[in-house]
């Protein structure tokens, strides 16, 4: 089929278009940059340059592409949070940019693609960890959202709400929220490489854990997040899907493996309240109270399986 994949550039999407072209798809690969089209072509693509936030642009581009299927991963998390940004995330350039491509962005790529009859829509969500009031340690896609999260998340799920709302309720088509859970392996902020995000203050011991360490995380291999979004192009009813690995665990049990994959000494540990004052609301809350996400959806009706089942094996083999 004929694929139109926004977000070619980045991490997932180098996965994607390189899985799509795999598979067989003609791919066309949106990026912003003009100096990115050689590393659209070079994953087997052809580039277009289009600014997401430019409905115009946007719309051109897509028609150019006829697709049958579009799939949106814009997001501006490549860019390098600061513990500032994470302490105060309403006021982070990162996450504002995010949130405007996953509003205005995905507004208007709904747009272009019911211009040219586009069948399927496939857009990127969050689900590495989630809030709730009420309910065990893992949520299934039948949970509810928090109507009100802590006030610290409050901005940074805007643009995620959206999305969900959005996208599986067109008329047009059908539409797919795939909600990844944490990546990790070559390229993410969890890797091998000595600059990686989150990976160099793990080694540094600079990346503590937070009172109890509670806070239930999803985690998923880059190329199992890919895989997973393949399948989601051919199969799977309109709606919202976790794709995440198969042990949704506690801070307190994954650090500690994956400092020591990452051949460091295990993590400091802080009281909670020591947390706020060092890393923020955001942070402890992340550490002490998220809940995971279940992935029996996207196995059963995706009939994808994730490489990697758990992050235990993951860790120790598929960070490079």
């Amino acid at each position: 089929m004929k694929v139109f994949v926004a977000g070619a550039t980045g991490v997932l999407g180098r996965a994607l278009v390189l899985q799509l072209v795999a598979r067989g798809h003609e791919v066309v690969g949106m990026t912003r940059s003009e100096s990115k089209q050689d590393l659209v072509r070079s994953l087997g693509a052809r580039p277009i340059v289009a600014d997401a936030l430019d409905p115009d642009a946007v719309a051109q581009a897509v028609a150019s592409a006829e697709p049958q299927v579009v799939v949106h991963e814009l997001t501006a998390l490549s860019g390098k949070l600061s513990a500032r940004d994470m302490r105060h995330p309403e006021r982070s350039s990162v996450a504002i940019m995010t949130n405007r491509l996953r509003t205005e962005g995905t507004n208007h790529l709904l747009a272009a693609a019911r211009a040219v009859g586009a069948r399927r829509f496939l857009a990127q969500s969050f689900g590495a960890f989630r809030w709730a009031r009420a309910g065990g340690p893992v949520l299934s896609e039948a949970d509810p959202v928090d109507p009100n999260p802590p006030a610290a998340m409050r901005a940074a799920l805007v643009g995620i709400l959206h999305v969900e709302r959005a996208v599986p309720s067109i008329e047009w088509g059908e539409g797919l929220v795939l909600r990844y859970g944490g990546f990790y392996g070559p390229g993410t902020a969890i890797s091998l490489a000595p600059d990686a995000q989150l990976a160099a203050p793990i080694r540094k011991r600079l990346f503590p854990i937070i009172g109890d360490g509670g806070g239930v995380w999803s985690h998923v291999h880059i190329d199992d997040a890919a895989a997973a979004t393949v399948a989601a192009v051919d199969r799977g009813q309109p709606g919202i899907y976790n794709i995440a690995d198969d042990e949704p665990a506690p801070v307190r049990e994954w650090l500690p493996v994956l400092a020591s994959a990452l051949g460091a000494k295990p993590p400091r540990r802080i009281p909670r309240w020591l947390g706020r004052l060092v890393a923020g609301e955001t942070a402890t809350l992340m550490m002490t109270e998220a809940r995971g996400s279940t992935n029996e959806k996207a196995k059963r009706e995706l009939g994808w399986t994730p490489r990697y089942a758990s992050w235990r094996q993951g860790f120790a083999q598929g960070l490079g």
